[in-house]
């Protein structure tokens, strides 16, 4: 089978990985790609939001699957445009990726479905959003109603920090504080036949004990060890399904990968957000402890044929990924600067630890940074706290002018693993 992934980030670097070692893949493209996704993929240029652009690729690649990485493609109808070409495509309609591309349409089907999240107003006015600041008081919690890069949300004791936020969206949501760790659940789904995979936790702060601004992510890690054993299968009963089987019943049937964002909370599980892509950086640890082929997963959910697929298989194994991003991040980051080391790693640390490339292109041969998160550092290990070592010490060895990366990825996680003590982050 020939697959084309739609992207360039470090979540697109780590589906090519994956798929690059898969024996059911005969060739792998990725459109835009990157520098390191080079390595593993023919790369073509397309405008990633142009459906009928990225159908015509597919088309003359001869691609028996596109997989539609990023969450902007998929709210704008990629998915649709490759379907009406007649090929399969992993990732949901224009319609159903409403599901992330409105925070609004969310709550709405949480609500249909009754699945459990937090109270909440959107807000259009300001006499609307001063109304649901009151309501629920601090922490507030502030939410671009629209897609923004895992950026658009406010979750700040400042009122005015808060009300400012909210003012300059054109549409908030405003909800109530959840208390309690959060999880990342990713579920693959043909619409009906839905398979969990494993839970991840991600940390949005941008420095160490989850202070500074949010970013898009920061680093994950996979399992989580406090975690309840029947978490999966409550989310599932709870939140996936019901999901699924709610979009399905108002005629935008969801197909591709759901994303739950879960707090656990003193009341239960309540759903943070969705999303209609897999996360970044969860995507990095997730794949890397799974053992199943993932092409076949894949076109299984863009087929309708996910119920005839056996259980999936994972490794035992604990993955931690830090990422490396430029400096200024998650500002307006620099970018073209040189980066060294990359060699280093696949010589002395691989296969247990390997890069994964965010935002890179190639300079003559020479890699340098080109966004705000540059690299993925992704090991695994028998536990957590081999997992970590080994993606710090492979982290060492870039070399990358104002970078900057959280040192406490996973660190709680595994020191209470260790000491077997309950831990939340």
């Amino acid at each position: 089978m020939k697959v084309l992934v739609i992207g360039g980030g470090a979540r697109e670097h780590a589906l090519c990985r994956s798929l690059s070692l898969d024996p059911d893949v005969t060739a792998l493209y990725c459109a835009p790609g990157n520098a390191g996704i080079a390595e593993v993929a023919e790369l073509h240029p397309v405008d990633a939001l142009d459906g009928a652009a990225v159908a015509r690729l597919a088309t003359e690649l001869g691609a028996g699957l596109v997989v539609v990485g990023p969450e902007a493609p998929l709210v704008a109808g990629v998915a649709d445009a490759v379907r009406a070409a007649g090929i399969p495509c992993f990732g949901p309609s224009g319609a159903a990726a409403q599901l992330e591309g409105s925070k609004a349409f969310a709550k709405d089907v949480m609500a249909g479905a009754g699945v459990p999240t937090a109270r909440s107003y959107v807000c259009t006015t300001p006499a609307e959003i001063d109304t649901a600041l009151d309501a629920f008081g601090a922490p507030y919690v502030v939410k671009d109603d629209g897609l923004a890069a895992g950026k658009g949300v406010v979750v700040t004791d400042d009122v005015e920090a808060a009300r400012a936020h909210a003012l300059a969206c054109d549409r908030v949501v405003i909800e109530e504080f959840l208390d309690g760790p959060e999880v990342s659940l990713f579920a693959i789904t043909d619409g009906t036949t839905v398979l969990p995979l494993q839970p991840a936790q991600d940390f949005k702060r941008a420095l160490d004990g989850d202070e500074g601004p949010n970013t898009g992510g920061m680093g994950a890690y996979s399992p989580l060890p406090w975690a309840d054993p029947k978490l999966v299968e409550e989310v599932m009963q709870s939140v996936l399904q019901p999901t699924v089987d709610e979009l399905r019943r108002r005629g935008t049937p969801f197909s591709g990968l759901l994303y739950a964002g879960l707090a656990i909370t003193s009341r239960g599980v309540r759903v943070i957000e969705f999303n209609a892509r897999f996360g970044d950086p969860e995507t990095q640890v997730v794949l890397a402890r799974l053992r199943t082929p993932l092409a076949g997963v894949l076109l299984g959910a863009a087929n309708g044929t996910l119920d005839a697929l056996p259980p999936l298989k994972w490794r035992d194994d604990a993955a931690v990924t830090v990422v490396i991003a430029s400096h200024n991040y998650p500002g307006t980051p620099r970018t073209g600067d040189p980066i060294e080391g990359l060699d280093a790693v696949a010589e002395q640390d691989a296969p247990h630890a390997y890069v994964l490339h965010a935002g890179t292109r190639l300079d003559g041969d020479t890699v340098v940074s080109a966004g705000g998160r540059v690299l993925s550092v992704t090991a695994t290990a028998d536990d957590l706290a081999g997992a970590r070592e080994r993606a710090y010490a492979a982290a060492a060895r870039i070399r990358l002018d104002g970078s900057q990366l959280r040192t406490d990825i996973a660190k709680k996680a595994a020191e209470d693993a260790r000491t077997g003590q309950p831990t939340q982050a």
